[in-house]
């Protein structure tokens, strides 16, 4: 097997470990949900939001970015293969993680009283705050644990991290809630990052044993300056992403009304979960991968253009079919009343192809550890939408919320492959400039076949099952894949073949 089919091989081996992973969690998920539901009503299922919304923004501020950038940290000493450079930078992570667990559960503690009054309503709920600080202190230490097994690679331990620990922590979680009802609804959200915690702690002392040599203060420093320095900057864009969406969503309600806000949310959450599977990959494998290899401008390009051609040859089909079968999809998770929502969901995935292409460009930025760029790019961009929406919202309507998550990324795009070609002189191949041009046409295309034809539903259905056995052809080839999947894969190469000739 060449180096290009290897390297193929293993990103597509990653993004099947790690998809298969999502779609699992999102299947416990939505069992969890149900159970919480049934058992507690919308009552039960709010205050869990709280609690959880509430353990979540804590622990992401507390985390200081230490999950990303500690993968980072380790995967670049690794790809030296040195042993002393790995040793520095787990011993960092580890007390840094200490102090920031240590530091993020005790200020929720001490402000739990301020919390419950102004982000749960309600002076009652100190207690239950305060219990949460224990799940902040649990979740940075759930997130170094991930960036050290992620860093070092180990994409199977990942995803078994991933799946036991949501399955584990929803089995404990509908017995407290069967046993104790409503007095039990802390530990359930509580048993989530505990759950995670232990089985990190199972899969890391799995680890290679790191070296016991004394490392110095100075040595520490370095390595908790880069953790800082990169840290802040993605706490930073991470909390501006956040309010631009908040912001969006007030003033969404404000113009257009509660129900518009409703259409634009349903089709919001459409448009996150079902590529999320491709994005995921990138964030597991991918990103590590990119470290190893950032200083070597010639292999970093490489691995860029195979990460973005595999990325869309898995997500075009999942495209292309969106766009053909919107309304049923809106009808199915939602209801009738939620038609609006199909047009703006049909821009988001217009926008969904730009952002696949572009999300491998964006992990050069942080790759190559330059933290003010990637806050910059990231602040820059999502004022667009933002800016887009309340200016053009009175006039334009509910639609603009589609269009401007599209303009998003039609800016972003050309933005990162500017900053990619300074940075390590990047182009895109020709097959990827292809790839990437002819499912964004067909998007558009089957877009507008469905408005002036009700056979547009049939077109995109078939052009997405054309896409795919093509997908599956190129795909197997390019990975060498052998069994019943290559061949499998040499079956659609010879239909791809026949439909091409004739």
């Amino acid at each position: 097997m060449t180096e290009a089919k290897a390297s193929y091989h293993r990103i597509l081996r990653s993004t099947s470990i790690i998809g298969g992973a999502s779609f699992i969690n999102i299947a416990i998920g939505v069992l969890r949900t149900k159970v919480l539901a049934v058992l507690l009503g919308p009552v039960g299922v709010g205050l869990a939001s709280l609690y959880t919304g509430l353990m979540a923004a804590a622990s992401t501020v507390a985390t200081m970015g230490l999950g990303p950038v500690g993968t980072r940290q380790i995967a670049e000493a690794c790809s030296k293969e040195d042993a002393r450079a790995i040793m520095v930078a787990r011993r960092a992570l580890f007390w840094g993680t200490m102090v920031l667990a240590s530091a993020g559960g005790l200020v929720v503690w001490s402000l739990r009283s301020f919390l419950a009054v102004h982000a749960l309503g309600k002076a009652s709920y100190s207690g239950a705050v305060g219990w949460l600080s224990i799940g902040v202190a649990l979740s940075v230490a759930g997130a170094s644990q991930a960036a050290l097994i992620q860093g070092m690679r180990r994409i199977g331990d990942i995803a078994r991290l991933n799946v036991y620990g949501s399955a584990i922590s929803t089995v404990l979680g509908i017995g407290l809630l069967w046993r104790w009802g409503n007095a039990g609804l802390v530990a359930y959200v509580l048993i989530v990052p505990l759950a995670s915690f232990v089985l990190g702690h199972v899969y890391v002392s799995r680890l290679p044993k790191a070296r016991t040599e004394t490392v110095s203060l100075p040595e520490l420093t370095r390595e908790w300056k880069m953790l800082l320095r990169l840290g802040i900057a993605m706490v930073g864009a991470g909390l501006v992403q956040q309010l631009a969406q908040l912001w969006i969503r007030i003033d969404v309600a404000k113009v257009l009304g509660a129900q518009s806000l409703g259409q634009y949310q349903a089709a919001w959450i459409i448009s996150m979960q079902y590529v999320s599977f491709v994005l995921m990959a990138m964030g597991t494998d991918y990103y590590p991968r990119l470290t190893g290899v950032i200083h070597d401008h010639k292999a970093a390009g490489r691995l860029v253009n195979e990460q973005t051609e595999v990325a869309t040859l898995l997500s075009a089909p999942v495209f292309i079919a969106m766009m053909a079968v919107a309304p049923w999809v809106i009808h199915l998770l939602y209801a009738a009343s939620f038609t609006p929502a199909i047009e703006i969901l049909r821009w988001q995935v217009l926008g969904d192809v730009l952002k696949v292409v572009s999300w491998p460009l964006g992990f050069l930025i942080v790759a190559a550890g330059d933290g003010k760029t990637y806050f910059s790019t990231e602040t820059f961009t999502w004022l667009v939408p933002t800016g887009l929406i309340t200016g053009l919202a009175p006039d334009v309507g509910l639609q603009i919320t589609g269009i401007a998550y599209l303009a998003m990324y039609a800016l972003y795009l050309p933005l990162v492959y500017w900053l990619a070609w300074r940075r390590i002189g990047f182009r895109w191949s020709r097959s990827v400039l292809i790839m990437s041009v002819v499912t964004l046409a067909i998007c558009v295309g089957v877009d507008i076949f469905t408005a002036l034809t009700r056979w547009g539903m049939l077109v995109g259905c078939v052009a997405a099952v054309a896409f795919a056995v093509y997908s599956l052809g190129r795909i197997t080839h390019m990975s060498d894949l052998g069994g019943p999947a290559g061949r499998i894969g040499a079956m659609a190469r010879r239909l791809t073949a026949r439909i091409g000739a004739s």
